[in-house]
């Protein structure tokens, strides 16, 4: 068995991608897009560091754009062979997938409206069609049930915790020498989210676990201290007369934070408010959370059975066409904008951005991961002045970081997850940048004594 690092490596977050050769086979570790670099529309652009007409199976860890992304560009380069995740993620990705391209296919328009005479024109990174030929190749699986994707390899999905449907790969596969197996982590999530099941633990071992080190070097802050900040934030803000804009991602943490909305209707007088879930996406999204409520944990079940509901809130209204949107800035206090994207570097959040940041009542809740170089960093980072729309807008908007509703585990998670692993098998770390993996790294080795290979594209490993 060998594996190399494609993407999500380098201290790279995003951009997942892993190469393994086992048992005669080609398998693909999750394939996503590269986020949030100025390069990035580039990098994605380019040919993969494989051939993919000689990939025989995909497997997807779960739904995040930054692991399925570039899925349709894999089908549309020759891939033709079997995608398998879990059921929910399934159920996830046409979503996700359909906006990307629709993402792709506005934003070459408007490139190619600006073009100058004689350019070439730019062309979408895929488009719908190849986003349906990718549903044609899904096989959903179930947690915990073995099964076999190609001859001599199996696999096993087991809870990670992060997003519905997200899962850690178990895979064996038949070699020569023996059968050989791996752990991919996927992303992790934090103990006791809301909403979701627990990361399973404890796992079985395995001869190597690729490993995600997002949060390799902090700790959140407590998740109900940061709730009880929330609280705070929306009195500071109707006591100044603004609104509340949140970036959130479509998939998890917009459906916590309506989770904990519902929670806390009353002591947070959210009836005194308008609230706006403005994003098609996160809606659709939204609606696959309320099919699967199976995968939740009894916490989040007895909620859905109480009487207001996370996703049916008295005074929610869920925005679906430009004008809807358009028509919330014309609202200048008293609402809260939950928008994508949750980096703030595309979707309906730029245009609430533009139009609020100005106004010193206004608070911006940033409530998720930032990647370097995306404009939800820059405003983190204390940016003073951004452009928007070709606006120059003065950031006069008091801006928030609330860490602990991270839907990736900190450092001393990651630590609790791997130690559940038996015989504490070596670890290569993907998916963080260097600060936070060298940290993790160190932590790995004095608590462990484990061997710790920090990935690089292109590097290979034999297992």
């Amino acid at each position: 068995m060998k594996i190399t690092f494609v993407g999500a490596a380098g201290g790279v977050v995003t951009g997942s991608c892993h190469l393994l050769d086992a048992a005669g086979n080609r398998v693909l570790l999750d394939c996503g897009m590269v986020q949030g670099s100025r390069d990035a529309d580039e990098i994605n652009a380019q040919p993969f560091a494989f051939e993919p007409t000689q990939i025989d199976a995909l497997v997807l860890s779960h739904a995040h754009i930054d692991h399925i992304g570039r899925v349709p560009l894999l089908v549309k380069r020759g891939f033709t062979g079997p995608i398998f995740a879990q059921a929910a993620t399934c159920a996830l990705l046409p979503i996700m997938l359909l906006d990307a391209a629709n993402i792709a296919f506005h934003d070459a328009d408007h490139a190619n409206r600006h073009l100058p005479a004689g350019a070439a024109q730019v062309v979408p990174l895929f488009d719908s069609d190849d986003v349906q030929k990718v549903l044609g190749q899904l096989h959903p699986l179930d947690y915990e049930m073995d099964t076999q994707i190609l001859p001599g390899i199996q696999i096993r999905l087991h809870e990670a915790g992060h997003i519905l449907g997200s899962s850690v790969i178990e895979l064996h596969a038949d070699e020569a020498g023996g059968r050989k197996s791996l752990l991919f982590s996927g992303d992790i999530g934090m103990r006791g989210t809301p909403i979701l099941r627990d990361p399973a633990t404890p796992l079985p071992g395995a001869d190597i676990v690729l490993m995600e080190s997002t949060y390799g070097d902090r700790n959140h802050k407590d998740r109900l201290a940061t709730v009880a900040e929330l609280g705070e934030i929306f009195n500071a803000a109707k006591a100044a007369g603004g609104n509340v804009l949140i970036p959130a991602f479509a998939v998890g943490r917009t459906q916590e934070l309506l989770y904990w909305f519902a929670q806390h209707f009353e002591d947070w007088k959210l009836a005194d408010w308008k609230i706006f879930l403005d994003s098609p996406m996160a809606a659709k999204v939204t609606a696959v959370y309320d099919r699967h409520h199976d995968l939740f944990d009894p916490d989040a079940r007895n909620v859905w059975d109480a009487k207001i509901n996370p996703f049916k809130l008295p005074n929610l209204s869920i925005t679906s066409d430009l004008q809807q949107s358009m028509a919330i800035n014309q609202i200048h206090g008293g609402a809260i904008v939950v928008a994508g994207s949750g980096m703030a570097n595309a979707g309906r959040i730029r245009h609430h951005l533009r139009n609020n940041l100005a106004n010193p009542a206004t608070r911006v809740i940033f409530v998720g991961y930032q990647a370097d170089g995306t404009l939800g960093r820059l405003l983190v980072n204390g940016l003073k002045h951004v452009k928007l729309f070709g606006q120059d807008i003065p950031v006069n908007a008091k801006i928030h970081t609330v860490g602990g509703l991270s839907a990736h585990a900190d450092q001393n998670a990651l630590l609790d997850w791997y130690g559940g692993i038996a015989g504490h098998p070596p670890v290569a770390l993907v998916h963080g940048e260097n600060p936070a993996r060298e940290a993790l790294a160190q932590k790995l080795r004095g608590r462990f004594g484990v061997n710790v290979t920090l990935s690089e594209p292109g590097m290979t490993r034999d297992v």
